[in-house]
C-alpha cells in the first residue's frame, strides 16, 4: 500500500495506508463523541467516564489522529458577525476543471470549506472575511485570478443557526454525555467590540489550534513564545467567546457517508422559526441564514443516495413554509475548516485558518 502524508500539531507525519485503522469500535466511538462534546477534555475525565485507564483514552485518540480518522480543530466563532463575516460561493468552472480548481483554492487560509457538487454548480465553497468590502475583492479575485473558473454567485450569511460542531455520535449514555457537559468551559460573547479584534498571540494560537485543537498548553507556549500564564489566560479567554473547537469524523466512519447541499427560501416572518426547528433535524450538519436569492443555505449527512429526494419531501412535510430551490449531491469534500480532505475522507493535511480580526501570522500550510 502506498504512503500518505497528513499533519499532526503542525508536524508532517507518514502512516501506511494498510495500518490505519478502517472502522471504529466501541470505544474509539466513545472517545470521539466525548471529544465533540468537550474537544480539549483531560484524559483523566474521558477515561474515567469511558471506564478506561487515561494512558488507553489518550493512545487510542491519537492512533485515530494519526491515520487520519479523527481530529480536534479550531476556528472563529461564526455567529459573531464582529469576528467574521462568512460567504457561501457557488463556483461554476471550466469543464474538467474542477478540482484544479478546488485545489488551488485550498491554499488559501480565508476558503474554510470546499465542495465538490453535482447539479447547478461545481463547487460550494465557504469563506471567512474581515467584512462584506473584504469578501467582495475575495470574490473578485476568485473570478480574475483562478484559472478554470466561469462564474461565481455569493451568499452573504446573516446568521448561523446550526453548525457542524454540535453534530454528535451517540455513543455515550445520557449519564456519561452530562459527565463531559459538566466540564465544559461556560461561553461568554466579549463585553466590547474591541475584545473580538485580537492580536498576534491570538492569530498565531489559532493558526496553532486549527492544525491540533489539542495542542498542549505547554507547546503553545513554545511555538508562539509566550508565558504559560499568557497562554492559558488568552486561550481561555478566546474559547469563552472568540473561538470555536471541533472535533470532526472522516464521514465514511460517521454512519451518514452521503452530502449534500440544499438551496431554499422560506418567507422572511418565518426566517427564525424555520432555522431554529432545521437546527433540530439530525441530518442537518449546518444551516445558514443568507443574503442572496435563497435565505437558506442547509448542508446535509444522508446515509443513501435515495434519501436525497426523500429528505427533501420531509422537510416539506415537517416545515411547510420552506420551499427548497435547488439541490447539490457533494461529490467530494476537499477542504473542511481548514482540513485538507483525501477522497476517502481522511484527513491528509492542514491550511492553518486566519483570524478575520487582526493580523495574520507566518505559519505555513502543512501537506
Amino acid at each position: 500500500m502506498g504512503v500518505q502524508e497528513y499533519a499532526t500539531g503542525g508536524r508532517v507525519t507518514a502512516a501506511a495506508d494498510d495500518e490505519a485503522p478502517v472502522d471504529l469500535d466501541e470505544l474509539d466511538r466513545g472517545i470521539v463523541h466525548a471529544l465533540q462534546i468537550h474537544p480539549r477534555a483531560p484524559w483523566t475525565l474521558v477515561g474515567e467516564v469511558l471506564g478506561v485507564n487515561p494512558v488507553t483514552a489518550a493512545r487510542r485518540w491519537h492512533r485515530l489522529q494519526e491515520a487520519g480518522l479523527a481530529w480536534v480543530t479550531a476556528y472563529p466563532r461564526l455567529s459573531n458577525t464582529r469576528i467574521v463575516v462568512t460567504g457561501v460561493l457557488e463556483v461554476d468552472t471550466e469543464p474538467g476543471l474542477a478540482e484544479d480548481v478546488a485545489d488551488a483554492l485550498a491554499a488559501n487560509p480565508s476558503v474554510a470549506n470546499i465542495k465538490l457538487t453535482a447539479g447547478g454548480r461545481d463547487l460550494v465553497v465557504a469563506v471567512q472575511a474581515r467584512s462584506l468590502d473584504e469578501l467582495a475583492r475575495f470574490s473578485t479575485l476568485l473570478f480574475q485570478r483562478t484559472p478554470g473558473v466561469r462564474a461565481t454567485r455569493t451568499h452573504v450569511s446573516t446568521g448561523v443557526p446550526a453548525e457542524g460542531s454540535r453534530w454528535r455520535l451517540r455513543s455515550l449514555d445520557e449519564a456519561q454525555s452530562a459527565a463531559i457537559e459538566a466540564a465544559v468551559p461556560p461561553a461568554h460573547e466579549p463585553a466590547h467590540a474591541a475584545e473580538a479584534r485580537g492580536d498576534t498571540l491570538d492569530a498565531h494560537l489559532l493558526a496553532l489550534l486549527s492544525m491540533d485543537g489539542r495542542m498542549s498548553l505547554r507547546d503553545l507556549s513554545a511555538v508562539t513564545g509566550a508565558s504559560l500564564t499568557t497562554v492559558r489566560r488568552r486561550l481561555q479567554s478566546m474559547l469563552g467567546s472568540r473561538l470555536v473547537l471541533r472535533c470532526d469524523l472522516a464521514r465514511p466512519l460517521s454512519g451518514w457517508p452521503l452530502s449534500a447541499v440544499y438551496f431554499a427560501s422560506v418567507p422572511g416572518q418565518y426566517v427564525e422559526e424555520t432555522s431554529r426547528a432545521l437546527s433540530g433535524v439530525r441530518e442537518v450538519r449546518s444551516c445558514a441564514i443568507t443574503a442572496g436569492p435563497h435565505n437558506l443555505v442547509i448542508d446535509v449527512w444522508l446515509r443513501d443516495l435515495r434519501d436525497v429526494h426523500a429528505f427533501e419531501a420531509h422537510l416539506s412535510r415537517k416545515l411547510p413554509h420552506l420551499t427548497v430551490a435547488d439541490r447539490s449531491v457533494v461529490l467530494r469534500t476537499v477542504k473542511h475548516m481548514g482540513r485538507l480532505l483525501d477522497h476517502d475522507g481522511r484527513c491528509v493535511g492542514a491550511v492553518p485558518l486566519r483570524y478575520p480580526e487582526g493580523p495574520w501570522p507566518a505559519v505555513a500550510p502543512v501537506t
